[in-house]
């Protein structure tokens, strides 16, 4: 029997890349996207860079054994380098790009002010109250220059971040997703229902039925 190694052993996304399940459009994407390296950047600045990494890490930690981690950092940046918009905002939010740099400042000063270092300086435990105390809203000094640290932290790291880590095929096989449902589609749509052309989740006492199936699904 196959060890148990997560919940969908033997799927890799990527083996659709050829197949049916993924049109040309959805190639391009995928190749432009997983050109970008852990430590590609072109919109944040040494500093920025910096806080921004850590700032990633806090908000989705990744196994300390993988061997290709999502660079979530890097994605983020291409987000805005490329001035790739949401097409909305609060109102009482700059754009996203200033938002970006008037933030990760605000936390370096807030990280000095508090802790005596920068934030990517610090240890785990005071980087998440940092980011606890922004969660709530309760950074409130003047470096924010009017920016609401809970806006800040729920409209921009939060959504930036997290949308960035999913967008990757990595966290696809996490999660077992298929990818752009273009142009095959998704048909078997009901609970505890899957194309064959999904992942099989390891179901306890049946892991190697997964494992075996998952490396069918690519075909």
């Amino acid at each position: 029997m196959r060890p148990r190694l997560d919940l969908y052993p033997g799927y890799d996304v990527l083996a659709k890349r050829d197949g049916p399940s993924w049109n040309a459009k959805t190639r391009e994407v995928l190749e432009e996207r997983l050109a970008i390296g852990p430590e590609t950047r072109r919109f944040f600045d040494e500093a920025e860079w910096s806080t921004m990494k850590s700032l990633a890490e806090r908000i989705v930690p990744q196994p300390a054994d993988r061997g290709d981690p999502v660079p979530v950092a890097a994605l983020v940046d291409h987000k805005l380098a490329t001035d790739t918009r949401d097409g909305y905002r609060n109102a009482e939010m700059p754009g996203e790009r200033e938002a970006w740099r008037l933030g990760l400042r605000a936390l370096d000063a807030e990280a000095r002010a508090r802790f005596g270092a920068r934030f990517h300086e610090l240890g785990a435990w005071a980087q998440d109250e940092l980011l606890k105390l922004a969660e709530k809203g309760d950074l409130t000094g003047a470096v924010w220059e009017g920016m609401p640290s809970k806006l800040f932290f729920h409209q921009r790291v939060l959504a930036d971040v997290v949308k960035a880590y999913y967008a990757h095929p990595t966290a696809w096989n996490e999660i077992g997703w298929g990818g752009p449902a273009s142009p095959r589609g998704y048909v078997r749509m009901d609970f505890d229902r899957r194309d064959p052309w999904e992942a099989a989740e390891a179901k306890p006492g049946r892991e190697d039925e997964a494992y075996q199936e998952n490396l069918r699904v690519g075909r």
